[in-house]
């Protein structure tokens, strides 16, 4: 689906939400590295996580699809032998971020020849902290001109590693995978606050689950201390609901009549459940149960969302804020522009054309808000990126008039029946030859 007409609905109804990608992401990869066989079941298949799957095959991992318990799922049966090698010589990381920097510090311990390719924005999104460490240690690699492909050839060895808390979560989750398996102990320090550290404890919650132990010296997330020669060990589990794609259903609801976003952990690690205390503070009818986030329609207000530990929901967030009441300010959101597409610059771009009032700024949004609702109308576009396809759905519903949708079928890459499940709710889609 590339093109699609969206009519103003108010949703209402219940949704089973996908499990949660990032966590998808670090159970495959534990399990992969483990000696033995893992199940990993309640996986929502999507683009990126098989990118993580032919990484973890091209490194002499064996997957296969098995029945699921949970409906609509995929499990995934995993068998490794406790050490990687090169079955292949490369792997197509697709447009997924997480594969590509959870990845890299794995090839580049291989000790021989390993090229990592991608695909869309994924291509010239920076890896620079990797280029500086192989740099360090004397690793040979190259790029076109900083880009994919990447070729590194090496032997990646223990001792201190410093990265610049502003750089994506994803480099020291990478690093975290890969440095257990070195013959040394290591360091990874954190030079300046660390940014969205959520993610870093997710990845630290799944490797103590796959028997790695990690110190994490500080509550500041600035110093961890990695013993050399761990082994995985295989385990059996279910991956835990998505906070992120929770936020989509939180707004929908809130613009319509009623949604519950269903399948939820309240003790989940992830950044993204902040989507719940946030919507609260602006106003939203929001219940829970012990699985369960219930939101019915009711008119919202503006304020201020730190991006710092939640940039995954400022898209949705943005949506609900073009049209709350009053000036809602999006702020330390610099990182957003590096992501499948710069999300600051899409979101401000396309809710304007629907008739919002939203000003860029270079680390986040002013969003002046129309409780009204917008005018719509016209074409808008999803910039490739399921997250701004998925925003625009939802604000459909306070929109006057229908809009055309360009890009829909990007929702693929993380959520493949995002639009099955918007019409199961009452949303309108007409997708267009």
């Amino acid at each position: 689906m590339e093109k699609a007409r969206i009519s103003p609905a108010k949703l209402n109804g219940e949704i089973l939400i996908p499990s949660s990608k990032s966590m998808g992401h670090r159970e495959i990869i534990c399990a992969g590295l483990a000696a033995g066989t893992s199940i990993v079941d309640n996986i929502s298949m999507s683009k990126d996580i098989e990118a993580t799957m032919r990484c973890l095959k091209a490194l002499g991992v064996e997957i296969e699809k098995v029945t699921s318990k949970f409906p609509g799922r995929t499990a995934l049966k995993i068998t490794g032998s406790g050490k990687i090698f090169p079955k292949e010589n490369s792997a197509d990381c697709g447009e997924s971020g997480s594969t590509l920097r959870f990845f890299v510090p794995l090839g580049a311990s291989l000790g021989a020849s390993f090229t990592f390719t991608g695909h869309g924005k994924l291509v010239s999104r920076p890896l620079k902290a990797y280029y500086d460490i192989f740099t360090e240690q004397g690793l040979a690699y190259t790029t076109n001109n900083g880009e994919l492909p990447l070729t590194v050839n090496g032997k990646l060895q223990a001792g201190i590693y410093k990265l610049p808390g502003d750089v994506s979560s994803q480099y020291v989750s990478g690093l975290l995978f890969a440095l257990p398996l070195l013959d040394g102990d290591s360091l990874v320090e954190i030079t300046s606050p660390l940014e969205s550290a959520s993610y870093v404890d997710m990845t630290l919650a799944c490797l103590a689950k796959y028997g790695i132990v990690i110190e994490n010296v500080n509550s500041e997330h600035r110093l961890y201390k990695v013993k050399g020669g761990q082994k995985y060990q295989a385990q059996v589990g279910n991956v835990e609901g998505d906070w992120s794609q929770v936020a989509f259903w939180t707004v929908a609801g809130a613009l319509g009549e009623k949604v519950i976003s269903s399948g939820v952990d309240f003790t989940s690690l992830q950044g993204d459940k902040a989507v719940v205390e946030i919507m609260q503070r602006m106003g939203a009818d929001i219940s829970t149960t012990d699985t369960a986030v219930i939101v019915q329609g009711k008119e919202t207000h503006a304020t201020t969302i730190d991006a710092t530990n939640c940039p995954d929901i400022i898209p949705a967030l943005s949506a609900l804020a073009a049209v709350s009441a009053g000036t809602t300010k999006i702020i330390n959101a610099a990182r957003l522009r590096i992501k499948e597409c710069d999300r600051l610059a899409a979101m401000c771009s396309e809710l304007n054309k629907l008739g919002a009032k939203v000003t860029e700024l270079p680390d986040g949004l002013v969003i002046e808000g129309k409780p009204d609702g917008l005018a719509g109308g016209g074409q808008v576009d999803a910039w490739n990126d399921h997250r701004i396809a998925m925003s625009l759905a939802v604000v459909a519903a306070k929109c006057h008039e229908g809009f055309t949708l360009t890009g829909a079928g990007s929702v693929a890459k993380s959520y493949p029946i995002f639009w099955e499940d918007y019409k199961s709710v009452g949303g309108q889609i007409e997708v267009l030859k």
